[in-house]
């Protein structure tokens, strides 16, 4: 039996991993999965509350890489994975996305000669200045097998010089996640909890640096949330660094309809985005989960990795000014429940796909 490395760090890893991990473990013959948290999001909200929720068990091996700058994030999880996977001696190693730990995760593995296979490669914003940017072009570079999730992502590889026999196109397996925690986040009562009405709210996340570590940044966009809420409640889990700004510029609610929450678990924020009139993110995820769903979902960024999520999806991309933000809610409830076409391979089944190429090629 061969042994495979499935390495997260952050909160989005985690959906992308158990859909994996759970198809390796049912085909048990082929290979022998270890699951490594390097620890990149380490608090029980951001971190162990989904390994519940997503039926994981708990990591066999933990880093405890915690908070920090990207290189001493980046370096350090490498000195730290490095005796770990030369006493593991996986036949491949799987890193996931494009935070800190996948680039390092790639890195640390192609060195020790290890085969890496990524998957999500070949999403591009084209924006050097983000750091998940330089994340995945590196990831991309040195990693053998690329798992791609659309086709515009094979294009992107093919123009940077892959050679195509290291592209597999298997579709998103963050939508293997979400169909297969349908019935758990159907039983999440937070709905209740906070006495919403489904399709009769506005569900937000924002955690990326261009939009929460500039004081007037933030300002404006909890001043477009704020007044938004007068007209529809506004839910707002916050991320732990966005609760850090907003407590150090001192910005308070008006008391209208904003809900500020505590970060939420995964089933009881897919049931509050799932039955939201709008989302407003600046995550790469949420774009592609209401693409699926078919809700209308504002992202709060100049531009997006994932492209095909506004060509054939509900994706729309909006400045993080007070008014925009207060006029394209109003305008996207307007689009609620007009129909979404499928995107190709978006159907549930990627781990297995994922899984195969394993089987053929490691």
């Amino acid at each position: 039996m061969k042994k495979a490395a499935l390495l997260v760090g952050a909160r989005p890893n985690y959906m992308k991993i158990a859909p994996l991990w759970s198809e390796i473990r049912k085909e048990s013959i082929s290979f022998s999965p270890t699951i490594i948290h390097t620890g990149q999001h380490y608090d029980r909200e951001m971190s162990d509350i989904f390994f519940d929720d997503l039926k994981m068990p708990r990591p066999d091996v933990c880093l405890g890489i915690g908070s920090g700058s990207h290189a001493g994030q980046t370096g350090l999880t490498m000195i730290k994975l490095e005796p770990v996977l030369k006493d593991l001696a996986p036949d491949v190693l799987v890193v996931v996305g494009d935070v800190n730990s996948t680039l390092a995760g790639a890195l640390a593995g192609v060195k020790m000669g290890i085969p890496v296979a990524h998957v999500e490669a070949g999403l591009r914003s084209f924006d050097r200045s983000m750091p998940e940017e330089i994340n995945r072009i590196v990831t991309d570079s040195v990693a053998d097998l690329l798992f791609t999730s659309c086709p515009d992502a094979e294009v992107n590889l093919r123009k940077e010089g892959v050679d195509g026999e290291r592209i597999h196109f298997v579709g998103n397996i963050m939508i293997d996640s979400l169909v297969q925690v349908l019935p758990v986040i159907r039983s999440s009562d937070i709905l209740k909890r906070l006495k919403l009405q489904p399709k009769k709210y506005v569900c937000v996340t924002m955690h990326r640096p261009s939009n929460v570590d500039t004081g007037q940044t933030l300002k404006g966009i909890l001043a477009g949330l704020d007044k938004a809420g007068k007209s529809m409640p506004v839910v707002f889990p916050v991320h732990p660094r966005t609760r850090k700004v907003i407590e150090r510029i001192g910005w308070k609610p008006s008391g209208g309809g904003l809900i500020i929450t505590e970060p939420l678990g995964y089933a009881d924020f897919m049931q509050l985005m799932s039955n939201s009139a709008v989302v407003v993110t600046d995550s790469g995820g949420i774009q592609e989960e209401t693409t699926y769903l078919g809700i209308p979902c504002l992202t709060v960024r100049e531009n997006t990795e994932r492209p095909i999520t506004i060509s054939q999806g509900t994706n729309r991309l909006i400045k993080p000014g007070q008014e925009d933000i207060v006029r394209e809610i109003h305008a996207a409830t307007g689009r609620a429940g007009e129909p979404v076409p499928r995107i190709m391979l978006w159907d549930g089944k990627t781990a297995g796909r994922i899984l195969e190429v394993l089987k053929k090629t490691i």
